[in-house]
Protein backbone atom coordinates (compact mmCIF):
# COMPACT_ATOMS: atom_id res chain seq x y z
CA UNK A 1 0.00 0.00 0.00
CA UNK A 2 1.35 3.56 -0.64
CA UNK A 3 0.41 6.04 2.27
CA UNK A 4 0.24 9.59 1.60
CA UNK A 5 -0.14 11.69 5.11
CA UNK A 6 -0.47 15.63 5.55
CA UNK A 7 1.88 16.08 2.63
CA UNK A 8 2.78 19.49 1.69
CA UNK A 9 5.45 21.45 -0.70
CA UNK A 10 6.29 24.68 -1.62
CA UNK A 11 8.82 26.62 -4.00
CA UNK A 12 9.70 29.34 -1.71
CA UNK A 13 7.52 31.39 -0.21
CA UNK A 14 4.40 30.04 -3.21
CA UNK A 15 2.65 26.37 -1.57
CA UNK A 16 1.88 23.57 -4.24
CA UNK A 17 0.66 20.72 -1.94
CA UNK A 18 -1.54 21.56 0.74
CA UNK A 19 -1.56 19.29 3.52
CA UNK A 20 -2.74 15.71 1.40
CA UNK A 21 -3.21 12.71 2.61
CA UNK A 22 -4.42 9.12 0.85
CA UNK A 23 -3.82 5.37 0.49
CA UNK A 24 -3.78 3.27 -2.75
CA UNK A 25 -3.90 -0.10 -2.55
CA UNK A 26 -0.99 -2.72 -4.38
CA UNK A 27 -2.13 -2.94 -8.52
CA UNK A 28 -4.53 0.09 -8.04
CA UNK A 29 -4.36 2.26 -11.08
CA UNK A 30 -5.13 5.72 -10.06
CA UNK A 31 -5.43 8.71 -12.14
CA UNK A 32 -4.70 11.97 -10.98
CA UNK A 33 -6.87 14.97 -12.74
CA UNK A 34 -6.80 18.71 -12.38
CA UNK A 35 -6.43 22.13 -13.80
CA UNK A 36 -2.68 22.94 -15.53
CA UNK A 37 -0.91 24.06 -12.50
CA UNK A 38 -2.76 22.11 -9.67
CA UNK A 39 -0.02 20.24 -8.68
CA UNK A 40 -0.27 16.62 -10.67
CA UNK A 41 3.18 16.48 -11.83
CA UNK A 42 4.61 17.62 -8.37
CA UNK A 43 2.78 15.36 -6.37
CA UNK A 44 4.15 12.39 -8.50
CA UNK A 45 7.59 14.22 -8.24
CA UNK A 46 7.37 14.17 -5.12
CA UNK A 47 6.38 10.65 -4.80
CA UNK A 48 9.48 9.92 -6.54
CA UNK A 49 11.67 11.35 -3.57
CA UNK A 50 12.70 14.81 -6.02
CA UNK A 51 11.48 17.11 -3.50
CA UNK A 52 11.87 17.74 0.16
CA UNK A 53 8.06 17.79 1.39
CA UNK A 54 6.64 18.26 4.70
CA UNK A 55 4.37 15.22 5.45
CA UNK A 56 5.43 11.37 5.06
CA UNK A 57 4.96 8.97 2.27
CA UNK A 58 5.44 5.09 2.90
CA UNK A 59 5.02 2.27 0.56
CA UNK A 60 3.94 -0.92 2.51
CA UNK A 61 6.01 0.03 5.78
CA UNK A 62 9.23 1.63 4.45
CA UNK A 63 9.57 5.53 4.36
CA UNK A 64 10.23 7.46 1.16
CA UNK A 65 12.67 10.28 1.65
CA UNK A 66 13.78 13.28 -1.06
CA UNK A 67 17.08 14.41 -1.77
CA UNK A 68 18.48 15.44 1.58
CA UNK A 69 18.32 11.65 2.16
CA UNK A 70 19.12 10.20 -0.85
CA UNK A 71 22.15 11.11 -3.11
CA UNK A 72 20.12 9.68 -6.12
CA UNK A 73 16.41 10.12 -5.72
CA UNK A 74 13.93 7.39 -6.69
CA UNK A 75 13.60 3.75 -5.32
CA UNK A 76 14.62 0.66 -7.03
CA UNK A 77 10.64 -0.49 -6.98
CA UNK A 78 9.15 2.72 -8.17
CA UNK A 79 9.42 4.26 -11.67
CA UNK A 80 8.87 7.80 -12.85
CA UNK A 81 8.07 8.74 -16.34
CA UNK A 82 8.10 12.32 -17.24
CA UNK A 83 7.37 14.68 -20.27
CA UNK A 84 10.97 15.23 -21.09
CA UNK A 85 11.92 11.70 -22.51
CA UNK A 86 15.44 11.83 -21.82
CA UNK A 87 16.41 9.21 -24.66
CA UNK A 88 19.60 8.99 -26.18
CA UNK A 89 19.73 10.47 -29.06
CA UNK A 90 22.63 8.52 -31.09
CA UNK A 91 20.91 5.16 -29.76
CA UNK A 92 18.52 2.94 -31.67
CA UNK A 93 14.75 2.50 -30.26
CA UNK A 94 15.91 -1.15 -29.39
CA UNK A 95 19.10 0.15 -27.76
CA UNK A 96 17.19 2.59 -25.92
CA UNK A 97 14.72 -0.04 -24.38
CA UNK A 98 17.29 -2.19 -23.65
CA UNK A 99 19.81 -0.09 -22.12
CA UNK A 100 19.13 -1.35 -18.40
CA UNK A 101 18.29 -4.74 -19.16
CA UNK A 102 20.83 -7.47 -18.55
CA UNK A 103 23.38 -8.06 -20.92
CA UNK A 104 23.85 -11.59 -19.65
CA UNK A 105 21.23 -13.62 -21.55
CA UNK A 106 21.30 -11.64 -24.81
CA UNK A 107 18.14 -13.86 -26.39
CA UNK A 108 15.88 -12.95 -23.16
CA UNK A 109 17.00 -9.50 -23.10
CA UNK A 110 16.31 -9.28 -27.47
CA UNK A 111 12.93 -11.15 -26.65
CA UNK A 112 12.15 -8.59 -23.62
CA UNK A 113 12.85 -5.71 -25.82
CA UNK A 114 10.70 -7.14 -28.75
CA UNK A 115 7.57 -8.11 -26.83
CA UNK A 116 7.36 -4.18 -25.37
CA UNK A 117 7.96 -2.32 -28.90
CA UNK A 118 5.23 -4.75 -29.72
CA UNK A 119 3.56 -3.31 -26.63
CA UNK A 120 3.55 -0.10 -27.65
CA UNK A 121 3.11 -0.47 -31.49
CA UNK A 122 6.68 0.83 -32.45
CA UNK A 123 8.45 -2.48 -33.18
CA UNK A 124 8.83 -1.49 -36.80
CA UNK A 125 11.84 1.38 -35.72
CA UNK A 126 13.64 -0.54 -33.96
CA UNK A 127 16.74 0.14 -35.56
CA UNK A 128 16.12 3.86 -36.01
CA UNK A 129 18.11 6.40 -33.80
CA UNK A 130 16.34 7.89 -31.24
CA UNK A 131 17.40 11.47 -32.83
CA UNK A 132 15.09 10.93 -35.60
CA UNK A 133 12.04 9.72 -34.09
CA UNK A 134 8.73 11.96 -33.78
CA UNK A 135 8.09 13.34 -30.54
CA UNK A 136 4.96 10.62 -30.09
CA UNK A 137 7.56 7.81 -31.40
CA UNK A 138 9.75 9.19 -28.70
CA UNK A 139 6.81 9.26 -25.83
CA UNK A 140 6.27 5.34 -27.12
CA UNK A 141 9.84 4.53 -26.73
CA UNK A 142 10.09 5.75 -22.90
CA UNK A 143 6.90 4.08 -22.34
CA UNK A 144 8.68 0.72 -23.14
CA UNK A 145 11.76 1.53 -21.45
CA UNK A 146 9.88 1.97 -18.10
CA UNK A 147 9.09 -1.14 -18.35
CA UNK A 148 11.83 -3.19 -19.64
CA UNK A 149 12.27 -4.03 -15.91
CA UNK A 150 8.86 -3.93 -14.62
CA UNK A 151 8.55 -1.61 -11.28
CA UNK A 152 6.13 -2.32 -8.05
CA UNK A 153 5.13 1.12 -8.59
CA UNK A 154 4.94 3.42 -12.02
CA UNK A 155 4.09 7.03 -11.98
CA UNK A 156 3.64 8.45 -15.65
CA UNK A 157 3.10 11.74 -16.38
CA UNK A 158 0.91 12.52 -18.91
CA UNK A 159 1.90 9.45 -21.16
CA UNK A 160 0.16 9.90 -23.79
CA UNK A 161 0.31 13.77 -24.50
CA UNK A 162 2.33 13.64 -27.83
CA UNK A 163 0.74 10.77 -29.17
CA UNK A 164 -1.95 10.77 -32.34
CA UNK A 165 -5.21 10.50 -31.02
CA UNK A 166 -5.90 7.47 -33.65
CA UNK A 167 -3.14 5.35 -32.16
CA UNK A 168 -3.46 6.84 -28.34
CA UNK A 169 -7.12 4.48 -27.66
CA UNK A 170 -5.84 1.49 -28.68
CA UNK A 171 -2.11 2.29 -26.54
CA UNK A 172 -3.77 2.99 -23.93
CA UNK A 173 -6.23 -0.25 -23.85
CA UNK A 174 -2.81 -2.24 -24.11
CA UNK A 175 -0.77 -0.34 -21.57
CA UNK A 176 -3.41 -0.45 -18.70
CA UNK A 177 -4.38 -3.84 -19.42
CA UNK A 178 -0.62 -5.11 -19.24
CA UNK A 179 -0.10 -2.88 -15.82
CA UNK A 180 -3.25 -4.55 -14.17
CA UNK A 181 -2.51 -7.66 -14.92
CA UNK A 182 0.94 -7.39 -14.20
CA UNK A 183 -0.04 -5.76 -10.60
CA UNK A 184 1.55 -2.55 -11.19
CA UNK A 185 0.32 0.31 -9.07
CA UNK A 186 -0.10 3.45 -11.15
CA UNK A 187 -0.49 7.06 -10.88
CA UNK A 188 -1.51 9.03 -13.68
CA UNK A 189 -1.14 12.47 -14.17
CA UNK A 190 -3.53 13.44 -16.76
CA UNK A 191 -5.82 16.05 -18.26
CA UNK A 192 -7.60 13.39 -20.30
CA UNK A 193 -10.84 12.84 -19.08
CA UNK A 194 -10.55 9.21 -21.02
CA UNK A 195 -7.33 8.06 -18.61
CA UNK A 196 -9.76 9.29 -15.56
CA UNK A 197 -12.70 7.38 -16.77
CA UNK A 198 -12.08 4.29 -18.70
CA UNK A 199 -9.11 2.74 -17.06
CA UNK A 200 -8.38 4.28 -13.57
CA UNK A 201 -9.78 2.24 -10.17
CA UNK A 202 -9.76 5.76 -8.86
CA UNK A 203 -9.80 9.40 -9.57
CA UNK A 204 -8.01 12.02 -7.34
CA UNK A 205 -9.28 15.27 -8.39
CA UNK A 206 -6.86 18.39 -7.59
CA UNK A 207 -7.56 22.27 -7.25
CA UNK A 208 -4.79 24.68 -6.16
CA UNK A 209 -2.73 21.83 -4.60
CA UNK A 210 -5.64 20.87 -2.44
CA UNK A 211 -7.56 17.18 -3.04
CA UNK A 212 -10.86 18.33 -4.00
CA UNK A 213 -12.47 14.67 -4.29
CA UNK A 214 -11.55 11.10 -4.53
CA UNK A 215 -13.44 8.17 -5.62
CA UNK A 216 -14.26 5.82 -8.60
CA UNK A 217 -15.07 7.32 -12.11
CA UNK A 218 -18.47 6.80 -11.73
CA UNK A 219 -19.24 7.86 -8.76
CA UNK A 220 -17.36 11.46 -9.55
CA UNK A 221 -18.79 11.61 -13.10
CA UNK A 222 -22.51 10.58 -11.61
CA UNK A 223 -22.35 12.69 -8.58
CA UNK A 224 -19.85 15.68 -9.33
CA UNK A 225 -19.63 18.01 -5.62
CA UNK A 226 -19.05 20.77 -8.07
CA UNK A 227 -19.04 22.19 -11.53
CA UNK A 228 -14.96 22.25 -11.25
CA UNK A 229 -14.90 18.45 -10.95
CA UNK A 230 -17.51 18.08 -13.30
CA UNK A 231 -15.65 20.07 -16.11
CA UNK A 232 -13.01 17.94 -16.37
CA UNK A 233 -14.54 15.20 -17.48
CA UNK A 234 -16.65 17.22 -20.41
CA UNK A 235 -19.06 19.61 -21.44
CA UNK A 236 -20.97 20.83 -18.29
CA UNK A 237 -23.56 23.18 -17.50
CA UNK A 238 -23.87 24.67 -14.84
CA UNK A 239 -27.09 26.46 -13.71
CA UNK A 240 -29.33 27.71 -11.22
CA UNK A 241 -31.75 26.02 -9.39
CA UNK A 242 -34.43 28.23 -9.41
CA UNK A 243 -34.55 28.01 -12.98
CA UNK A 244 -36.70 24.68 -12.12
CA UNK A 245 -37.80 25.42 -8.65
CA UNK A 246 -39.57 27.63 -7.14
CA UNK A 247 -37.79 29.20 -3.84
CA UNK A 248 -34.36 28.55 -4.33
CA UNK A 249 -31.37 30.57 -3.47
CA UNK A 250 -29.92 32.35 -6.06
CA UNK A 251 -26.35 30.78 -5.08
CA UNK A 252 -27.79 27.10 -5.49
CA UNK A 253 -26.77 25.29 -8.63
CA UNK A 254 -27.43 22.29 -10.59
CA UNK A 255 -25.04 20.64 -12.42
CA UNK A 256 -26.19 19.00 -15.67
CA UNK A 257 -24.37 17.40 -18.61
CA UNK A 258 -25.12 18.09 -22.25
CA UNK A 259 -26.25 14.63 -22.90
CA UNK A 260 -28.90 14.49 -19.37
CA UNK A 261 -31.02 17.09 -21.56
CA UNK A 262 -32.84 16.43 -24.50
CA UNK A 263 -34.82 18.24 -27.01
CA UNK A 264 -38.56 16.95 -27.07
CA UNK A 265 -41.86 18.61 -28.48
CA UNK A 266 -43.15 17.70 -25.11
CA UNK A 267 -40.81 19.38 -23.24
CA UNK A 268 -41.44 21.22 -20.01
CA UNK A 269 -38.99 24.03 -20.68
CA UNK A 270 -39.04 26.59 -23.42
CA UNK A 271 -35.46 27.59 -25.28
CA UNK A 272 -34.12 29.29 -28.31
CA UNK A 273 -31.07 27.65 -30.34
CA UNK A 274 -28.14 29.70 -30.05
CA UNK A 275 -25.65 27.86 -31.69
CA UNK A 276 -24.67 24.27 -33.30
CA UNK A 277 -21.51 22.32 -32.94
CA UNK A 278 -20.82 19.11 -34.82
CA UNK A 279 -19.39 16.48 -32.91
CA UNK A 280 -19.46 13.56 -35.00
CA UNK A 281 -22.09 11.26 -33.68
CA UNK A 282 -24.30 14.20 -32.36
CA UNK A 283 -24.27 18.20 -32.57
CA UNK A 284 -23.85 19.77 -29.74
CA UNK A 285 -26.43 22.44 -29.53
CA UNK A 286 -26.26 25.56 -27.36
CA UNK A 287 -29.68 26.78 -26.56
CA UNK A 288 -30.57 30.07 -24.75
CA UNK A 289 -33.51 29.48 -21.78
CA UNK A 290 -34.58 32.75 -19.85
CA UNK A 291 -30.77 34.05 -20.67
CA UNK A 292 -28.84 31.29 -19.59
CA UNK A 293 -27.00 29.34 -21.77
CA UNK A 294 -27.31 25.86 -22.15
CA UNK A 295 -25.51 22.97 -24.01
CA UNK A 296 -27.22 19.60 -25.24
CA UNK A 297 -26.33 16.83 -27.57
CA UNK A 298 -29.24 16.47 -30.34
CA UNK A 299 -28.77 14.14 -33.27
CA UNK A 300 -29.44 16.30 -35.93
CA UNK A 301 -28.33 20.12 -36.59
CA UNK A 302 -31.24 22.65 -36.23
CA UNK A 303 -31.26 26.27 -37.14
CA UNK A 304 -30.55 29.31 -35.53
CA UNK A 305 -33.01 30.78 -33.50
CA UNK A 306 -35.22 27.84 -33.84
CA UNK A 307 -37.77 27.37 -30.84
CA UNK A 308 -37.25 24.11 -28.81
CA UNK A 309 -38.51 22.39 -25.82
CA UNK A 310 -36.07 21.11 -22.92
CA UNK A 311 -36.90 17.90 -21.22
CA UNK A 312 -34.84 17.10 -18.02
CA UNK A 313 -35.89 13.88 -16.00
CA UNK A 314 -37.84 15.00 -12.59
CA UNK A 315 -35.44 12.71 -10.43
CA UNK A 316 -32.59 13.69 -12.24
CA UNK A 317 -32.98 17.55 -11.10
CA UNK A 318 -33.73 16.43 -7.27
CA UNK A 319 -30.37 14.53 -7.37
CA UNK A 320 -28.45 16.81 -8.72
CA UNK A 321 -29.87 19.66 -6.87
CA UNK A 322 -29.63 17.66 -3.52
Amino acid sequence: MLKVKNLSFAYGDKPVLKNLSFNIQKGENISIIGASGCGKSTLLQSLYGLHDVNGKIFWKEKQLLGPNFNLVPGEDFMKYLTQDFDLMPPLTVAENVGKYLSNAYPRKKQQRVNELLALVEIKELAKTKAKFLSGGQQQRVALARTLANPPEVLLLDEPFSHIDHFRKNKLRRNLFSHLKASGTTVLVATHDSTDALSFADKTIVMKAGKITAMGSPIELYNHPPNAYVASLFGEVNELPASLFFEGQPPRKKIILYPHDIRLSSNGKYRAVVKNVFFKGSFFLTEVEMQGKSIFVEHPEGLEKGKSVRLHIEQGLLEKRSG
